[in-house]
């Protein structure tokens, strides 16, 4: 709708006078109609979540949850995925084949109906599926709306049926062009550059990471992932279904106990899957997913789940002695080092949200809490040598929260009594709007007294940092509050941790990491970045923490001066000034080489700057504790393993004598 139009259907809603004198500006003529999946290609952003790189994928996620809804129903064993180097993806597999007869109420082929018109489709009365993954109330419909052209072609009944559509639209009639004895519905679309402007490069790992997901909660179904770009293929194909999945979490952790334990159940209509397993870690990593879709946030699934185990831990652990007095173990203690995989299938699935990433059918909460509460009794009741190193590990937790927890009570006494409550190493900024201050956590004293110079006093504060902090991955939250170098960057955010955390007090929204271009400081940033998903991951949520990018070479040639930030940017720099005797390159081993002036213009100064912003997309948060669990955990293989893979990747590596 043109601006001049909302701004005169505005004022004639509230009763004045429209702009230019038109009375009646804003009357029925002014309404639009948006014809077929017009509204799709107007507004991407409404039925996909965005037009970037997780838009892009939800294409062609649209697609194979179609094919997993027909695995759902038992009437498919296998899908393969394709990328293609033009840009365009295939996906294949052998279910009942979209249907190719006459929809009785608009006269048009059903598989026409189902990819032209929004909210079309054999998932709404439940006969055609009776539990669905793919109820977007959109599906593979956006996905050919928001396509430059999209072919289908259907095995159905002896028959091969082909067609094509160019931006959503058909553009010959579906034909049959061949007979066959196989089923099945292969679907070809390439991603309109119209609409996603950054591009339309797949990515390989972000696709591989959720087609196992749907091949662990699907078991027994087969699902391939080709790339014609690189020559790149995996299968993905597990017997043991959520079981393998724990499995695959914990590999790289020690576990408790050997095999996950399993429970399933059907009630009141609906399926519950449950696999979890305890390891020696601290951390807890819970997955829910219902009708195959992750429910990032949870719901009402995750909160029966986690109260059941709450419940049935503390009952088990008072009639097994673990408890004393009056001792009761709070959720997080029983939740300490479990993994848990959490698969509720359910006729009428209520998601919370446009992107589902929360469940809202409450009766599931009643229903999960039953199945887990009565399969984890019976479960600890068989197996009384596992449940007592459950319980052992969730009092020792509880112990050490009861540790921490009088820890922060005497940090706030302390700081109570004193003129003020900030770390006396911080040199705080003069602003007291978090929205324009910024936290500049810096390796070193030398670096930090030059960022203490270059610093704009008003917005930028400087904490320096001595030396790497503790490995929190290894370490419960009471050594990590008594870690004088993460109690100072507790106090100076201003946010508490954990449970305690509150976002609303953080008195800065930029968190920078400032650390050396070589080994060491490699390693601090982890560190750092691993205290901050553990302990403090609403800041990275809301895009509050970043990485500093100092460069690493400053060029010099009579009176021409360029910094370049990696070896790429070196090279073009070479070739900008020419290669002789008079080219003197600067190599910057650490920040405290460099001046303040130095420091300000390429890290610090916002117009000349360059910065990483840490964030952590839905679909790739399975990867990124993975990641975290093994640089930063206890087992050494899996670490010296990655390292050897990714050697080659490495641009930059300083040698130490």
């Amino acid at each position: 709708m043109p601006e001049d139009l909302k701004r005169n259907g505005r004022a004639a809603a509230a009763g004045g006078p429209a702009e230019n004198g038109a009375e009646a500006a804003y009357d029925a003529s002014k309404i639009q109609i948006l014809e077929g999946l017009e509204a799709v290609r107007r507004r991407p952003g409404m039925y996909i979540g965005s037009t970037g790189i997780r838009g892009l994928h939800q294409l062609l996620y649209e697609v194979v949850d179609n094919s997993v809804d027909e695995a759902l129903a038992g009437v498919c064993t296998e899908i393969n995925v394709t990328l293609h180097k033009d840009g365009s993806v295939t996906g294949i597999d052998d279910g009942r084949g979209i249907p190719v007869d006459i929809h009785p109420k608009t006269g048009r082929p059903a598989v026409e109906v189902a990819l032209t018109m929004l909210h079309a489709g054999a998932k709404f009365g439940g006969e055609g599926y009776k539990v669905s993954g793919g109820l977007h109330g959109v599906g593979v419909s956006v996905t050919n709306a928001l396509s430059e052209w999209l072919e289908i072609e259907v095995h159905k009944d002896g028959g091969i049926y082909r067609q094509r559509y160019e931006r959503g639209k058909p553009v010959n009639e579906l034909k049959k062009i061949g007979t066959t004895d196989r089923h099945g519905t292969t679907i070809t679309f390439k991603p309109d550059t119209e609409i996603f402007e950054a591009g339309i490069a797949f990515d390989y790992e972000t696709i591989a990471q959720r087609l196992r997901e749907l091949a662990f909660l699907n078991r027994g179904l087969k699902i391939t992932l080709a790339d014609d770009r690189s020559g790149e293929n995996r299968s993905f194909q597990y017997e043991g279904g959520i079981v393998s999945f724990v499995l695959h979490l914990n590999k790289n952790r020690n576990v408790l106990h050997d095999k996950p334990i399993c429970l399933e159940r059907q009630l009141e209509g609906s399926s519950v899957e449950v696999a979890l397993q305890y390891n020696d870690g601290y951390t807890e990593s819970i997955y829910s997913f219902a009708n195959n879709i992750h429910t990032h946030e949870g719901g009402y699934h995750e909160t029966g789940f986690k109260t059941a185990v709450t419940r049935v831990v503390n009952d088990y652990a008072k009639k097994a002695g673990g408890l004393k007095g009056d001792e009761t173990l709070a959720g997080e203690d029983t939740r300490e080092g479990l993994t848990a995989i959490i698969s509720v299938k359910l006729l009428n699935p209520e998601f919370e949200g446009q992107t589902k990433t929360k469940l809202g059918n409450t009766e599931m909460q009643g229903i999960v809490n039953s199945v887990v509460g009565d399969g984890l009794t019976t479960f600890f009741e068989e197996n009384p040598g596992i449940a007592k190193r459950i319980i052992e590990k969730t009092v020792n937790a509880a112990r050490a929260r009861e540790a921490a927890r009088k820890a922060r009570e005497l940090t706030r006494r302390k700081n109570a009594l004193e003129f003020t409550s900030l770390p006396g190493k911080l040199t705080d900024c003069s602003s007291r709007d978090p929205a324009e201050s910024e936290l500049f956590l810096v390796e070193g004293d030398s670096a930090g007294g030059s960022a203490k110079q270059g610093r704009d006093r008003r917005t930028q504060a400087i904490l320096p940092l001595g030396g790497k902090i503790l490995n929190v991955e290894k370490a419960r939250l009471d050594k990590a509050l008594a870690h004088e170098e993460i109690a100072a960057i507790i106090t100076a955010l201003g946010t508490n941790i954990k449970e305690e955390f509150n976002l609303g007090k953080a008195r800065y929204h930029k968190i920078i990491l400032m650390t050396d271009a070589d080994v060491d400081g490699s390693h601090i940033r982890t560190l750092l970045l691993t205290f901050f998903y553990r302990y403090m991951r609403p800041l990275i949520d809301a895009g509050y923490v970043y990485i500093a990018q100092p460069p690493l070479f400053l060029v010099r040639k009579g009176k021409f001066e360029k910094y370049a930030f990696n070896e790429r940017e070196l090279e073009k720099v070479l070739k900008e000034v020419g290669r002789d005797d008079n080219v003197v390159i600067q190599r910057f081993k650490g920040l405290g080489e460099m001046n303040a002036d130095q420091l300000r213009e390429t890290t610090m100064n916002p117009e000349t700057r360059i910065m990483l912003n840490v964030t952590i997309p839905e679909d790739e948060e399975m990867s990124v504790e993975e990641i975290f669990t093994i640089l930063m955990g206890d087992q050494v293989q899996p670490r010296r393993q990655f390292i050897e893979e990714h050697a080659k990747e490495v641009k930059n590596l300083d040698t130490i004598g």
